[in-house]
């Protein structure tokens, strides 16, 4: 009031002096710039403080804490100011952070895991594991994503994110059922906590918190075929050739450990590989990409460079005499180089510039939780024991003494707390950085793609991950295996995984383990169709289960077929995704939060938020029954045909299914472009598109194009609106 009155006062009964009044005009903004000034140091600093517009646009709230003195991970990008702790919904008891679980509340998170997606009523550890065995008792798969949401959905929901490189364990339900403990081994640790109205808002915040995922090139959404036996590059060609012969798109091939000399990293075994440079281009020329593995551990071989050039410069782990670490795996002896040391993992990044040079573009990394088969050291105690057994008359006690300390010589704790890492300029032992390896290994590959070919998209994927490694390449869901089970795992497993930035991903269609039966591999690549990574993996050993080898070949073919047809859709509702920091995979109650049956109904998804899909998980059965939150209506992919079926209310109802055919749910005033199709990525056309759509106000789409290649993601270019 006091600036109004001075400036009324500069204008005259006659006439206004207008130099003066602008000169006071001038002076009164200074106090405003000065609290601009001042407020946008503060914004910047504290979103907790402020908040932010989430997508419903109510406030959303992001808090850190920081207990003791923490490791740093790199997981987090974005920087923000640490708050107090003061109780509030979680509470922090000598056990742990409590939270009480109201009963129709879900809990969701925890990427890679077992169990349903509601996480409710079990147990989980966070310490990446070389465990094949998913079976509900499982506490531990191969990544550690300490990141959960709960709360109602739709007014108040919690985000949680526990950033530490040690144990995290995540008692939810299961000590009490009306309790979620989260408990640290050691009061070293940061906490990111997320308040919002919704999930999608609470992840929303979330993924902007950590970061971009990353972005695979657009040929690597197509079909791959990979076996753990492809042992010559004769079998290689011949996967090709009848991949081609019976019509089947394909666009990759995996190379497991069997082209290596004698499992040794960026070697090539020149005697069943002899012309591999002349393999790659001749596979190119058929638009097929070859995917070689990556190990974690070094064979330790005199005269073999790598080995020589790791011990020569101090970039392996080391003992606790600062010796390099001794274990073993698939070569027997090896080194881990040490990933978390800046210069190590330099060089180790820099090795797959010799496979990049041979025309390869796309890999993957494997057994870097770090796996360990056994030590020198335990190997040696377990040895000198056994001495002992062979004088004993073994009877239950002993017989089962003898067999645990023979199974406990795989991936033994004592020897993950044996060894020492170089980590941001300190000492560490691994147990204490454990969930950090595989992270920094698969780092360490696309930090030097970005010195090598900055402005290529290179194919990453990995086995072991923290939350952090989703801006650094994507991951395959471990060694599964050929289990129904497992089919109903893999569907829960991609929305989990979508919360905490990991989009490029999927499991190994059919299972990797055990042996596959033909109506399970076609009902997987039903649901597989929809998954980014798209592949076909066994063992050695079990039943081979290349498409081509079982007696439908014409639907598989058809199946897979499809995939080119709804690429387009696919790889937009990818792209924008991984650009807006959003959800590719939705369970049904983030769309429908209002809706108590859609948080219960945990085997069907929505694409995005256009289209919904229901898996058969069950063997011998022709339909089930599906839930759809609204009416939609049904597009049938038969014999290379769309056929738009009948539009379902809203409510249960039973589907019919034949093996074979692909079905997508439709909601009403949405669309849904779909492409002729094509024998490869490169052969689809994603201009030529038909629209399908149902309801008489039909909503544009958003959809994604770019070139697929090049790192231009942001332009406005690529964003177009589809309209009928």
């Amino acid at each position: 009031m006091t600036l109004t009155l001075a400036l009324n006062s500069l204008n005259g009964q006659y006439g206004t002096e207008y130099n003066i009044l602008m000169a006071g005009s001038l002076l009164s903004m200074i106090p405003i710039i000065i609290i601009y000034t001042l407020a946008q140091k503060y914004f910047k600093e504290g979103l907790m403080a402020g908040g932010v517009k989430g997508w419903s646009g109510t406030e959303a709230m992001v808090r850190k804490y920081i207990f003791g003195e923490p490791i740093e991970t790199d997981a987090v990008v974005k920087e923000l100011a640490s708050s107090a702790w003061s109780d509030g919904v979680f509470l922090k008891k000598e056990d742990g952070f409590h939270y009480i679980l109201k009963p129709d509340e879900i809990v969701y998170g925890l990427g890679e895991n077992v169990r349903g997606i509601n996480k409710r009523g079990w147990r989980y550890i966070s310490n990446c594991s070389d465990n094949p065995n998913h079976c509900e008792n499982t506490n531990s798969l191969y990544g550690a994503h300490n990141f959960i949401m709960v709360g109602d959905g739709v007014h108040e929901t919690y985000g949680l994110f526990v950033d530490t490189p040690g144990r995290v364990t995540f008692d939810i339900g299961y000590t009490d059922i009306d309790d979620l403990c989260i408990s640290m081994e050691e009061e070293n640790y940061k906490i990111y906590l997320i308040e919002a109205a919704s999930y999608r808002d609470v992840v929303k915040e979330f993924r902007e918190l950590i970061g971009r995922s990353y972005i695979a090139p657009r040929w690597a959404f197509g079909y791959g075929q990979s076996r753990w036996s492809y042992d010559t590059a004769d079998e290689v060609r011949e996967v090709a050739a009848e991949y081609k012969k019976h019509n089947i798109p394909i666009d990759s091939i995996y190379l497991d450990i069997d082209y290596m000399e004698r499992y040794k990293d960026f070697t090539i075994n020149r005697d069943s590989f002899a012309d591999f440079e002349e393999l790659v281009e001749e596979m190119r020329k058929e638009n097929i990409h070859l995917v070689p593995i990556i190990d974690g551990g070094v064979k330790k071989e005199d005269g073999y460079d790598v080995y020589e050039e790791g011990k020569a410069n101090g970039y392996f782990c080391k003992d606790e005499n600062g010796e390099d670490f001794i274990i073993g795996v698939w070569p027997g002896k090896c080194c881990f180089p040490d990933m978390l040391d800046d210069k190590a993992r330099q060089w180790f990044g820099d090795k797959y510039r010799i496979l990049i040079d041979k025309g390869i573009d796309g890999f993957w990394n494997d057994m870097n939780e770090p796996a360990i088969f056994y030590s020198e050291k335990h190997l040696k105690e377990v040895f000198e024991k056994m001495e002992d057994y062979k004088k004993m008359n073994l009877d239950v006690n002993t017989f089962f003494e003898m067999t645990g300390m023979i199974g406990g010589i795989c991936n033994n704790p004592e020897d993950y707390a044996s060894f020492y890492h170089n980590y941001k300029g300190r000492r560490y032992r691994h147990d204490q950085v454990h969930n950090l390896f595989g992270y920094y290994m698969t780092r360490s590959a696309s930090e030097a793609f970005e010195r090598y070919v900055p402005e290529k998209r290179i194919l990453l994927f990995s086995r072991a991950s923290y939350i952090g490694m989703h801006r650094f390449g994507g991951i395959w869901q471990g060694d599964n295996a050929s289990w129904w089970s497992h089919l109903k795992m893999n569907v829960k497993m991609m929305p989990s995984l979508n919360m905490c930035g990991f989009l490029y991903t999927g499991a190994d269609v059919g299972g990797f383990g055990a042996d596959a039966t033909e109506d399970l591999v076609l009902r997987w690549l039903e649901f597989a169709v929809f998954t980014p990574l798209l592949r076909n993996h066994s063992a050695r050993g079990t039943r081979r289960q290349e498409v081509y080898r079982f007696s439908h070949v014409e639907k598989f073919a058809d199946v897979i077929g499809v995939r080119h047809q709804i690429l387009p859709y696919i790889y937009s509702e990818y792209m924008k995704a991984a650009l807006q920091n959003t959800m590719m995979f939705n369970p049904l109650s983030f769309l429908y939060g209002e809706d108590a049956l859609a948080g219960q109904v945990e085997d069907q998804l929505f694409i995005g938020e256009n289209v919904m899909v229901a898996p058969v998980c069950e063997q011998n059965v022709s339909g089930r029954v599906v839930y759809f939150p609204e009416h939609m209506k049904e597009l049938i992919f038969k014999n290379g045909i769309i056929e738009e079926g009948k539009v379902y209310e809203k409510g249960f109802s039973y589907v019919e299914m034949q093996m074979g055919t692909v079905h997508i749910f439709l909601r009403e005033g949405y669309l849904f472009p779909v492409a002729k199709g094509g024998k490869c990525v490169e052969d689809v056309d994603f201009e030529d598109l038909t629209l399908y759509s149902f309801g008489k106000e039909i909503k544009p789409y958003e959809y994604y194009l770019d070139d697929g290649e090049t790192k231009d993601y942001a332009m406005e270019s690529h964003i177009r609106m589809l309209s009928c």
